[in-house]
């Protein structure tokens, strides 16, 4: 397993770690990738990592969970946060081949934050 970290400067927003992810391989490498985020308010998925397309995605979570409200925000005033990673789920499966991603043309590894700003730490187990 290797690890590394992602400094956030947003509440709500899309980072791309494909190339993070990709150092992170062994280079002999082949089967699958699983690439977790250790924390309940970030996610990990898999999608085209276009700028207008990420700013979508912030907008659709923020439009889909709102950001008050909830019983938890009474404890620390985040339950957005965490409703929304839990859409997503903390981790993804990627395939690797010869020591790389072997993600389609458009795919990128992308971390979500949804409680920032923060540093999250990314496991890449292959």
């Amino acid at each position: 397993m290797t690890t590394f970290t992602v400094d956030t400067d947003q509440r709500l927003s899309v980072v791309d770690v494909t190339d993070q992810v990709r150092q992170a391989l062994p280079p002999d490498a082949h089967g699958t990738a699983t690439v977790f985020v250790r924390h309940t308010t970030a996610a990990v998925t898999v999608n085209e990592a276009e700028p207008r397309l990420l700013g979508d995605f912030e907008d659709g979570l923020a439009e889909l969970v709102a950001d008050e409200g909830w019983a938890h925000d009474q404890l620390d005033g985040n339950a957005d946060s965490h409703l929304r990673a839990a859409l997503i789920g903390p981790d993804a499966a990627v395939p690797v081949s010869d020591g790389d991603l072997d993600l389609g043309t458009w795919q990128s590894v992308l971390l979500v934050e949804c409680d920032g700003p923060r540093s999250r730490t990314v496991d890449v187990r292959a």
